[in-house]
Formats: C-alpha cells, sequence, structure tokens
C-alpha cells in the first residue's frame, strides 16, 4: 500500500486510493454492515500503519507493506485446477469432515465439503448468514474485537468480503473438525485478501476448528485475516491455525476470544510460510474457573520474519492461562515474541505461565522476545521466560556417543523441540497430520538441519 493516510493537526484524512476502494461498498445497496465498516475506517485513517516507533511493533517492520499498492480482491476469481491441486497437496487435506474454502477470500461451493452435522450446528459462508441469520451473527460480530490501537484489524473491518461462520448451540458436540482453507491465487503485489471468521461455541459444546492459508503463487500479496472465537460456560474449542503463505507474501491475523466460566480453550499457531508474518493473538478470560492454552511454533529461513503478540487479560478469580511458543530460526531469518498477562484486581487466584524458546541454525538469525506480566492482584502465581540459543553441544555429543550420526542427532533435536509445541494439540488426526508436515519440512530443508 503506498502511504495512503495524511495526519493532520486536530484530524485525520484517509487519501483518495482507500476512499477509492471503500465506495465498492457505500455504492451499493445499503447494508446494516456500513456504519460499522465506516467506523473501521476512521479508526484506520486515525492510526495508520503501525512505525517501528509504536512499543508493540518496535521489532516488525511494515515499511515494506505499506509500500504495495492496494488492490482488495472485490470480485470472486475463477476456479482452475490449481486450486484443487493446492487442496490435494496440503498439510490437513485427508482429515474428513466439514470443509469451507475460500479462494481470494471469496468462498467456493464448488471447493467445499459440508458433511452432515448435529442439528442446529451452522457452518457455512459469513457474508451468506448475515443475510440469512442477521440477528445472531449481528449479536457477536465485532464485540470481542473493540476499538483498539490494532491498524490492521481497523482495516479488515472496513473491507472484510467474506469468511467463516461457525456457531455450536448449547450442549451440541461436533465431533470431527470443521476446516476453514482460504487460498490465495492472486498474482499482483499488492492483491489484499480480508477474509472474517466469527465462531461461537455456546455453553457445554465441543468444536475444532483449522483454519489453514496456503497458496497456488508466488506473488507479493497480502492477506489480512480476523477471527472471533467465543466460548460459552463449560464449552471446549480447539483453535488450530496452520499459516503456510507464499514466501514474497505479507500474513498479518489477529485472534480475539472471550471465554465463559470453566470453559477450556486451546489456540495453537502454526507459521511456516510468508516473508513477513504477524499473529496477534488477544484473549478475555471472562468467567471463573477456565483454562486456556495458548501454543504456537514458526520455522522461518532465509530472511522471513514470523511475529507473535499476545495479550491474556485474566478478568475473573481461578482462571488458569498458559502460553508456549517455539521458534526455529535459520539463514538470516528473524523471530518475534511479545506476550503480555494482564491480571485485573478482581482475578485473585490466577495461575499464569508464559515461556518462548528460540533454537537459532545460524549465526545470522535472530530472535526478540518480550515477556511481559502486568499484575494488579496480590494472590496469583505468575511465571514468565525466554531463551535463545544453538543446538545443544553436549545433547549432540550423546547422541553421537550412542552410534548416531551428526545429522541424525540434529535432525533428532530439533524435531523434539518442534514435538513440544506439536504435542499440545488435542484433536489427534490433526496433529499426527502437523507432526508429518513439521517432520517432511525438517528433513526436505537442509538450512533447518544446519547443512
Amino acid at each position: 500500500m503506498t502511504q495512503t493516510l495524511q495526519k493532520k493537526s486536530g484530524d485525520t484524512t484517509v487519501t483518495e486510493p482507500f476512499l477509492k476502494k471503500f465506495r465498492h461498498f457505500e455504492s451499493g445497496a445499503k447494508s446494516s454492515l456500513l456504519p460499522f465498516r465506516k467506523a473501521g475506517l476512521a479508526l484506520f485513517a486515525e492510526l495508520g500503519f503501525p512505525t517501528l516507533q509504536h512499543e508493540d511493533w518496535r521489532f516488525t517492520n511494515v515499511a515494506p507493506l505499506a509500500k504495495l499498492p492496494f488492490h482488495p480482491m472485490f470480485e470472486a476469481p475463477a476456479i482452475n485446477g490449481a486450486e484443487t491441486k493446492a487442496l490435494n497437496g496440503f498439510a490437513f487435506a485427508k482429515l474428513a469432515g466439514t470443509r469451507l474454502v475460500f479462494v481470494n477470500g471469496h468462498y467456493s461451493p464448488k471447493l467445499s465439503t459440508v458433511e452432515k452435522l448435529p442439528a442446529g450446528v451452522k457452518v457455512g459462508s459469513l457474508a451468506a448468514a448475515l443475510t440469512s441469520d442477521a440477528a445472531l451473527v449481528e449479536k457477536y460480530l465485532g464485540r470481542c474485537a473493540p476499538e483498539s490501537d490494532n491498524a490492521f484489524t481497523a482495516l479488515n473491518q472496513a473491507f472484510f468480503l467474506d469468511g467463516a461462520f461457525v456457531h455450536v448451540p448449547k450442549g451440541v458436540d461436533v465431533a470431527t473438525p470443521i476446516q476453514l482453507v482460504y487460498i490465495c491465487s492472486a498474482t499482483e503485489a499488492g492483491a489484499t485478501v480480508q477474509p472474517r471468521n466469527l465462531i461461537v461455541a455456546e455453553a457445554n459444546s465441543r468444536v475444532t476448528i483449522v483454519e489453514s492459508y496456503i497458496t497456488t503463487t508466488a506473488a507479493a500479496y497480502f492477506t489480512n485475516a480476523m477471527t472471533e472465537i467465543f466460548a460459552g460456560d463449560n464449552a471446549f474449542v480447539e483453535h488450530l491455525k496452520f499459516q503456510d503463505e507464499a514466501q514474497a507474501a505479507f500474513h498479518i491475523a489477529a485472534i480475539h476470544g472471550e471465554f465463559g466460566r470453566a470453559s477450556n480453550v486451546n489456540i495453537h499457531s502454526f507459521a511456516l510460510g510468508a516473508k513477513l508474518s504477524r499473529n496477534s493473538i488477544r484473549t478475555k478470560l471472562a468467567g471463573e474457573g477456565l483454562e486456556c492454552i495458548l501454543n504456537g511454533l514458526y520455522l522461518t529461513r532465509g530472511e522471513q520474519l514470523a511475529d507473535h503478540h499476545m495479550v491474556v487479560e485474566h478478568a475473573q478469580p481461578n482462571c488458569a492461562s498458559h502460553e508456549y511458543f517455539n521458534g526455529i530460526l535459520d539463514d538470516k531469518s528473524k523471530g518475534v515474541f511479545h506476550g503480555r498477562i494482564l491480571v485485573q484486581q478482581i482475578a485473585q487466584k490466577t495461575d499464569a505461565k508464559q515461556t518462548n524458546k528460540n533454537l537459532l541454525l545460524s549465526d545470522d538469525a535472530t530472535a526478540d522476545t518480550k515477556p511481559q506480566l502486568e499484575i494488579y492482584a496480590d494472590d496469583v502465581k505468575c511465571t514468565h521466560g525466554a531463551t535463545i540459543g544453538q543446538l545443544n553441544d553436549e545433547s549432540i555429543f550423546y547422541l553421537r556417543s550412542r552410534g548416531i550420526g551428526t545429522d541424525t542427532a540434529r535432525q533428532m533435536l530439533i524435531h523434539a523441540f518442534a514435538g513440544e509445541i506439536i504435542n499440545r494439540v488435542k484433536c489427534e488426526i490433526a496433529r499426527e497430520e502437523l507432526d508429518k508436515v513439521i517432520w517432511d519440512r525438517l528433513e526436505a530443508n537442509p538450512h533447518l538441519l544446519g547443512k
């Protein structure tokens, strides 16, 4: 996006490129979402793209992204064999169950598979649900992603076209994972896809969501995704996000969640692709006695940058949150981790843990890590820790002394490091497929093996 925002004393002005694109919504039929979109556009105009002077972005430079032209993918693309090939070859191709497929942000019934689901479960296009279930969607849309200082979330609010809507009623157990697959086939630099997902699991329900981002192209496109997750009292939600975008692409995403009493929510992030990726995860533990696990792995090489930024707000007593993020970095790549645990005064008996480990396979790879605790309660158990280092020579020597070759020893240690994160995925079939993908990636990539 070329520099599209101009800040003036006392007000801000969105310059013509964004205004022209936004007229796509204003010129059509009036929509109940128009005020919602305008609020997002106004906030984006006020904030502008973050710079390195912004504390939450001081390790991640989005200037190369801001320089791209802004081309929202308003029109649904023609579907060809490339998308089918990508679907057949991606990480979770063999998973049974319902699979919603979006191409350049547009729902594709032709590529999707919607199997029979328990009574009352709604799974489909968010754009369609805004017509068929408007009251239900609007009850939740934007509720756990309030106005904030995230310019990209505001941009998504203004320009999103479609995404997935998943609603699981009270007491319903969805046995098989629901897949959301986003394929980008855009070939022009600056092509922008902005999906928005809304996942609602009511009280005493269970659901597993696998959200994947893949590509058929090598272009410098931009994915700007937003996912909202609501978990009711005693609900179980597992959300697994797999990002394997093009090596020239930019991937900015936010996951915002609000969780009820005694719920159990697991959110996993696996970042393998994109030139620059940023996952912002913000969760509010809004009910007593709940448990939340945030878990992630990033594999980077070349000049990739993978950034995870988290805020976990403990807003009620007796809640537990655990964050585990590991990075494996090679060449001149970079990993960034910024985790903040916020414990409100009411949130006594909080149990919070935050861990970030980074394994550097090259002298030129770097990691910036910033775990934070902000505590206003006095009866809590909160810890945080971070490590940055290379493979342990003593561990390699130990394995070699037992007849294992150096390369195999390195591979075993790296895979075990990744396995700490993979093994926390509770959905067995997704965990097995993910383990296979990570193992294959380690075996196939000589950089990750230090060759």
